[in-house]
């Protein structure tokens, strides 16, 4: 009895995948040792890896994947690799244990230029596209052959909670820039949500995508929603109105310290430089504040060390003139220096401590300077609390941002979880 041609093995090589045996895989190996090569020389066609994906058989295609790695790589005729096509026919084993073997998987570009992970966005299926993004976090920046990111497929495809799990952990890894990526149209996700209607989307993206960007028809989504007219729902209305001053303020505020100072520290090609500027900038800013801070502890000539009619114990000895320029001087310093400190300190871990910290200093200084500056004319005191209302300020937007931060991370690993669990219609938009 003659060899069995290569024709023949093929065909009964997929047969043994759509099967999962195995056994059956090394026996036809035994007679063609270099059959796994020749397919892998063919590009755009069913190798037994897709067969066995596509049945959901995970042995056979670990077994596969390990012995050909690049077989995993490949696309079908439809444009489907093995990941896409075990996502897509619901066997999420057979999914992890392909991103076991090779996390780069999930960044496998097919038809349209889907990823596998673009695939689950517009399935909706939150489960396991928390695993994958967590498995290869850059994937959420792979953008299709429209230029729609994971975000874009969510909103367009009406996929709630999709698209809190992708909110939620763009936030975790400081990749917050990615809410603001365009499509080939020029539209943001908020512009997609307010085409779609998508009322809950517009309210979990207001304060966090630039309102004022403009898609190629030089349209906002504000503008897009006026020119829907009275067929859409009165509340997205109300949605987009809430953007407030503060909140276009904060959102600027943290966008300029991150790419001055890098405190985010993913710069292209300058994070560890950005990351070394902010740890400079923080050190001067707090031996410049300890230092006004002793000043006033120990000011120049010292204080009276006993009481008398012309001056009081405790009271600097410096005169009136002297002391209201030496404290109008000292204090802009401290407060310069502590304001720095608090915007550098913003969106860093236990900021919210250090933030406490320092309005708890900032306040016993200024009661230091009103107990022992031994007089204090009407215009120095003015500047004083002109002084202290700049740094309370600063604290409040502080603590105001501190709180944004923590709302979003809630939106992560946590609540939206629970959410999809006890209510599965919150999936769809």
């Amino acid at each position: 009895m003659g060899r069995p041609s290569r024709t023949s093995l093929n065909m009964e090589l997929k047969e043994a995948a759509r099967n999962g045996h195995v056994d059956q895989l090394y026996g036809i190996l035994a007679q063609d040792s270099c059959i796994l090569d020749s397919m892998d020389e063919t590009n755009f066609t069913e190798t037994p890896i897709h067969s066995a994906a596509r049945a959901g058989k995970t042995l056979f295609v670990v077994e596969l994947a390990t012995l050909k790695p690049s077989l995993a790589l490949k696309l079908n005729a439809e444009g489907d690799s093995a990941l896409h096509l075990a996502l897509k026919k619901g066997h999420i084993d057979t999914a992890r244990a392909l991103i076991n073997l090779n996390c780069e998987l999930i960044r496998v570009k097919g038809k349209h230029g889907m990823t596998p992970l673009h695939a689950v966005v517009e399935m909706g299926h939150v489960s396991i596209l928390e695993e994958l993004l967590y498995c290869c976090p850059s994937s959420i920046e792979d953008l299709t052959a429209r230029s729609q990111s994971p975000l874009h497929i969510a909103t367009e495809n009406r996929k709630l909670g999709a698209l809190r799990v992708l909110f939620g952990f763009a936030h975790r890894i400081n990749k917050e820039d990615v809410l603001n990526w365009r499509d080939e149209d020029g539209n943001t996700i908020l512009h997609i949500a307010v085409t779609k209607n998508s009322v809950k989307a517009a309210e979990l993206l207001i304060n966090n995508v630039d309102m004022g960007m403009r898609n190629r028809e030089n349209c906002t989504a504000l503008d897009i929603f006026r020119s829907q007219g009275q067929l859409q729902k009165k509340h997205m209305g109300v949605v987009l109105h809430r953007a407030s001053i503060l909140s276009n303020y904060l959102n600027t505020l943290i966008k300029r310290r991150d790419s001055h100072l890098g405190v985010i520290g993913h710069a292209k090609g300058l994070g560890s430089i950005a990351g070394d500027i902010r740890s400079v900038v923080l050190v001067v800013a707090v031996l410049i504040s300890t230092a006004t801070y002793q000043a006033v502890l120990s000011p120049p000539g010292g204080y009276w060390q006993e009481g008398s009619p012309q001056h009081v114990a405790g009271k600097m000895i410096m005169g009136s003139w002297e002391s209201s320029y030496f404290g109008l001087l000292n204090t802009s310093a401290f407060c310069a220096s502590v304001c720095t400190i608090i915007v550098l300190v913003m969106g860093l871990p236990f900021a919210f401590f250090l933030e406490a910290c320092t309005m708890f200093i900032s306040c016993s200084y200024f009661v230091s300077v009103f107990t022992i500056f031994p007089s204090l004319d009407l215009t120095t005191l003015f500047l004083l609390l002109m002084f202290g209302g700049i740094l309370i300020l600063f604290h409040l937007v502080a603590f105001e941002v501190h709180r944004r931060k923590r709302e979003k991370r809630s939106m992560g690993k946590g609540a939206w979880i629970r959410d999809y669990i006890e209510n599965p219609r919150i999936n769809h938009i």
